[in-house]
Order: structure tokens, then C-alpha cells, then sequence
């Protein structure tokens, strides 16, 4: 099994900076590709980027592309997103999710997932 969890979500005003960090633990070595997702009150689970297991792939949708950067630190068997920009409409519980697949999907089908970390952005 592997368990993931996030933590540097806060409450800051728009336009300002976070950085999201996910520390996974466990069998790390069967995690390949990993992803955020994010979900506001009342609405759907969203894709918000993703990362191939080497860190030579990436994908964003294009509501954060140019804002967001998703990187990964193998060593430290940690993922990061850095938000850059931020808008109150990026308001929601961010999810750090892995999976055993090497390859980058938008597809909520990732194998782990974390409990989630709250971003609040302020107008």
C-alpha cells in the first residue's frame, strides 16, 4: 500500500502564491505517474495536473496552465504544486493522487489518494 499525505494549503489573497506539498510513504517504489485534483462545495472532482514517473511529462488543463507548475522530488518520494496567480474560483480541497502506471492521465482512476488540503483564496 501506499499513503499520501498533503499539507501546505491556506487561506491567501488573490493573486498570491502557495505551494502544495504530498509526502508519500510506503510501497513507493510501485508509484509511477501523480496527479492533483481539486473540489469546490457542490461541484465534481477536478483535474489539475499531472506528472510521469521520471518528471519528463507533465499536463494541465487550461483553466491553471501558465499559473501552476506540478514537479516531483523521487528521492524525497515527494510531489509539489506550486500556484502562482491564484483566484478565488481556485477556492477548493486539493488531492494529491498516485498511481502505478508510469504514464500522465486526466482520468480520476489514479490508485491512491490522499485525504486532501484546504485552499481558500480570498478576493
Amino acid at each position: 500500500q501506499v499513503q499520501l499525505v498533503e499539507s501546505g494549503g491556506g487561506l491567501v489573497q488573490a493573486g498570491g502564491s502557495l505551494r502544495l506539498s504530498c509526502a508519500t510513504s510506503g510501497r513507493t517504489f510501485s508509484i509511477g505517474a501523480m496527479a492533483w485534483f481539486r473540489q469546490a462545495p457542490g461541484k465534481e472532482r477536478e483535474f489539475v495536473a499531472a506528472i510521469s514517473r521520471n518528471g519528463g511529462n507533465t499536463d494541465y488543463p487550461d483553466s491553471v496552465k501558465g499559473r501552476f507548475t506540478i514537479s516531483r522530488d523521487n528521492a524525497k518520494n515527494t510531489v509539489y504544486l506550486q500556484m502562482n496567480s491564484l483566484k478565488p474560483e481556485d477556492t477548493a480541497v486539493y488531492y494529491c493522487a498516485a498511481d502505478r502506471s508510469p504514464s500522465v492521465t486526466r482520468a480520476s482512476t489514479y490508485d491512491y489518494w490522499g485525504r486532501g488540503t484546504q485552499v481558500t483564496v480570498s478576493s
